[in-house]
């Protein structure tokens, strides 16, 4: 006699809505959105159900016109009745004039702020939250080009300029356009686990493991935007060569310059000492080694070009207020960290 077939649980979609309006940054939402959607693709290659059904919502219903060319088909009105599991608002370029111009997505924040299982704010979407006063008290982020204007109006919130994204509680922010794919992965990780938000990344081509506490610039992205071809090379040649024993004098040698003039247009094109920058980019590689949880943290200050783990652990005090140790138990996965 045939057995019969064991039945599979059932699972309960879950729901996103996509909060966009005119002027929106396009990429913002589609990033997000296709996290959600490669998350199903795979999910349903597994055999099982797809688990997220993505809605776009704004304040009213129809064809919202984005940043560039494309626009979404808003087909659902935001109310404050029928909530998602998790909601996540758009950024856009002129924040300050949308905010101004239409109040309905910040009336809508200050009525469901609290019943909404998971608030998300992507790029400066952060104004919306802390003009709806969410925000106060909280750790948050936004695009760092915003972020100084965000912490001026808002100075109940504890702006932090340098994350990628930002959990507080049920409410996340995010920094500018890309880091929104973070944050969504980082969702996805929550929601089942790490191996389905690996192949989703995998799949999308982006890394998985981008703390959120990693600066906004990178140092290579700092150095992408040094104009002087010779300091660039410099800069390049720094991170190539982080075990090595590196000094000004050394740097400056190779810059072909005096120590004392090297120094003065090395800030002037970076905005950091040559030691910061070196000390900079041995952070930031040891933030990236410390993912690896088979590797020790002796070796890896040592990969990293710290003297010692004593060292390196000034460092991590000085920059995050935290261990290398309990860095890696907190961003060990996608890089969330609860404040």
């Amino acid at each position: 006699m045939r057995k019969p077939p064991v039945a599979r649980p059932v699972r309960q979609i879950h729901t996103v809505d996509m909060i966009v309006y005119p002027g929106f940054k396009a990429m913002e939402a589609v990033g997000p959105m296709s996290v959600f959607e490669y998350a199903n693709l795979h999910l349903q290659r597994r055999g099982e159900p797809a688990a997220y059904d993505v809605r776009i919502a704004a304040p009213k219903t129809g064809q919202v016109s984005s940043d560039t060319l494309m626009s979404l088909t808003a087909t659902k009105a935001l109310n404050t009745l029928a909530l998602p599991d998790t909601a996540l608002i758009v950024g856009a370029r002129h924040i300050q004039h949308v905010l101004d111009q239409d109040a309905a997505i910040v009336a809508w924040v200050t009525a469901v702020s609290a019943r909404v299982p998971r608030l998300a704010a992507l790029c400066s979407g952060a104004f919306f939250l802390a003009e709806a006063g969410v925000l106060d008290g909280r750790r948050a982020t936004t695009h760092w080009s915003v972020a100084a204007q965000l912490q001026q109006q808002y100075p109940m919130v504890q702006v932090d300029s340098d994350a990628i994204f930002v959990r507080s509680g049920h409410i996340w922010t995010s920094a500018g356009v890309t880091a929104g794919i973070d944050l969504a992965l980082a969702l996805v990780e929550e929601d089942f686990g790490r191996e389905l938000a690996l192949e989703v990344a995998t799949e999308m081509v982006v890394y998985l493991k981008r703390p959120g506490g990693q600066s906004q610039f990178s140092t290579h992205l700092l150095t992408e935007r040094t104009v002087k071809p010779g300091i660039r090379e410099i800069q390049t040649w720094v991170q190539e060569h982080l075990q090595s024993r590196l000094t000004v004098g050394q740097l400056a040698e190779k810059a072909m310059m005096s120590e004392r003039n090297f120094s003065r247009v090395f800030h002037q094109e970076t905005g950091l000492s040559p030691q910061q920058f070196i000390e900079l980019c041995r952070f930031e590689r040891a933030t990236q080694l410390l993912s690896d949880l088979q590797l020790p943290i002796k070796t890896i200050s040592a990969m990293a070009g710290f003297g010692d783990e004593t060292q390196m652990r000034r460092v991590f005090l000085k920059k995050l207020g935290i261990s290398p140790k309990l860095y890696r138990e907190r961003f060990a996965t996608t890089g969330l960290i609860d404040v």
